[in-house]
């Protein structure tokens, strides 16, 4: 027990000096014996001294920006109390400023001088050598097995010549990592001749065939069931392709998807995907085929957008809709061109979801695309995510936080989102009473259900037929707040 006290004397000594009392001192233990109890009381003298905190800093040697650039780098840090593990993290922070600038051989030395305080604010003094700018020169990859080296070298070759930075890096890299192609990925950048950095690329595939299956129950569909078999890595090049077969009480399904993560070695992403399903909804059945092909692209880290072209055919195989007009066309050919924009200005989707997500969509259904139905469709959702943990200063590191009680902690855990859709479709044929049965039943909205109101049955706020089934409509909007707890 004795052993116990004197190791918890040493973490109230440690915690003093995380809050910037360097010149604390805790003394032994004292314990005090009741006569009447079998109770021990401890007593641990503290001497607190005095809070320290950062005063002047600094900046010698090979600066290049100058003190006015430097130190609202730390500004953060140095509103802290002063920490021999914040002197450490200067050179870290500085470090990481130049290398995103190309100085690739930085190096950066801070020293605190406690002795020499004034009023409890201690002077650091900080030496850059930033070294020269370096550039890229250069890729070459070793690991693969049956995918081509070109799959890799290609995402880097732009880069050749331009300055370095850890950033272009790090989006290559997850870029690659999202492919689902690699286990494994260490991306080494190698100073070679002069000022140039060649890049070695360790890689280790992931398998590129897969088969799964599943079983489940879904609260509309019912009971359900499939299975799929895919090869992500086709004939070598990356290319995946999945096929995927599902039946459930209410639909029977098949898909066709191929991906190109790099289309014609750029940075567009395509789609292509055929489909064949048939459908139970309440109030009628339907059969449709068709196929639909995506041209994506990022335009910023936080904005990327699309152009989609679908083609379907549509057949409502048996109808409860009455009047049967509610219904609209029965069989009709429906091609569509559109485009999508997704802005997230989340600081991370997975870690950190903090922050706006806007996604809009525009498409197009024109007879001169070989339409049978024309209308022009838009619709747009906002979400705003706030995650109560402390917000972090880069991705996946949080500033420090006392551990606090357990509701506390609890409620660091949980998070809050803000969301809002809408939609409005509007026939290009048809104006006034018969606009909206002009529009088919199955081009309309939805509202209600597991991933909108959840208050109301599948598809079932909105107009509705004389025997009660869901007919849809021609706008809609949702509105969600949800909180989220461990």
């Amino acid at each position: 027990m004795a052993a116990d006290m004197q190791e918890g004397t040493h973490l109230v000594q440690r915690f003093y000096i995380a809050e910037g009392f360097l010149d604390v001192v805790v003394d032994l233990p004292r314990y005090e014996f009741q006569p009447q109890s079998d109770d021990v009381d401890v007593v641990v003298p503290i001497h607190e001294g005095r809070q320290y905190s950062f005063g002047h800093i600094v900046f010698t040697g090979q600066t290049v920006y100058g003190a006015e650039a430097l130190r609202p780098q730390l500004v953060d840090l140095l509103q802290r109390p002063y920490t021999g593990a914040r002197v450490e993290d200067i050179p870290r922070r500085l470090e990481a400023y130049f290398k995103a600038r190309g100085y690739y051989d930085v190096k950066v030395v801070a020293n605190g001088a406690p002795e020499e305080a004034v009023g409890g604010r201690v002077p650091v003094h900080v030496v850059i050598s930033a070294g020269p700018v370096y550039h890229f020169d250069g890729v070459t990859v070793n690991g693969l097995r049956r995918l081509h080296p070109g799959f890799v070298t290609k995402r880097f070759t732009r880069l050749n010549g331009k300055t370095y930075s850890p950033d272009v890096l790090n989006e290559r890299f997850r870029t690659l990592m999202k492919t689902g192609q690699f286990n494994l990925l260490q991306i080494k950048p190698v100073p070679v001749d002069g000022h140039l950095l060649r890049l070695d690329i360790s890689a280790e595939e992931a398998k590129s065939r897969e088969f799964g299956f599943w079983v489940g129950f879904d609260t509309y569909e019912g009971a359900l069931a499939g299975v799929q078999l895919g090869d992500r890595d086709l004939f070598g090049y990356g290319r995946p392709l999945t096929v995927s077969i599902e039946v459930s009480q209410r639909s029977y399904r098949g898909d066709i998807l191929y991906e190109d993560p790099f289309f014609f070695d750029t940075d567009f992403y395509f789609k292509a995907r055929g489909s064949a399903f048939t459908f139970d909804y309440d109030g009628y059945t339907k059969f449709e085929v068709g196929g639909r092909f995506e041209l994506s692209r990022k335009i910023t880290k936080n904005d990327e957008a699309a152009l989609i072209l679908s083609i379907r055919h549509v057949k409502i195989t048996d109808s409860e809709i009455r009047p049967d007009f509610l219904l609209g066309p029965r069989e009709y050919q429906v091609d569509t061109i559109g485009l999508s924009n997704t802005l997230d200005m989340r600081e991370s989707p997975y870690v950190n979801p903090r922050g706006f997500l806007v996604i809009n969509t525009l498409d197009v259904a024109s007879s001169a695309l070989g339409s049978d139905i024309e209308y022009i469709r838009g619709t747009m959702r906002v979400g705003y995510y706030l995650p109560f943990g402390p917000k972090p200063l880069t991705p996946g590191v949080v500033v420090d936080e006392p551990t606090g009680t357990p509701f506390q902690r609890w409620f660091r855990q949980s998070s809050i989102a803000f969301g809002a859709r809408a939609g409005i479709i509007h026939s290009l044929t048809t104006s006034g009473s018969g606009e909206g049965t002009a529009i088919p039943i199955d081009e309309r909205f939805f509202n209600g259900g597991a991933t909108t109101v959840r208050s109301f049955g599948e598809r079932d706020l909105g107009p509705h037929d004389n025997h009660g089934h869901p007919v849809g409509g021609e706008f809609y909007t949702v509105f969600n707040v949800e909180y989220t707890f461990p």
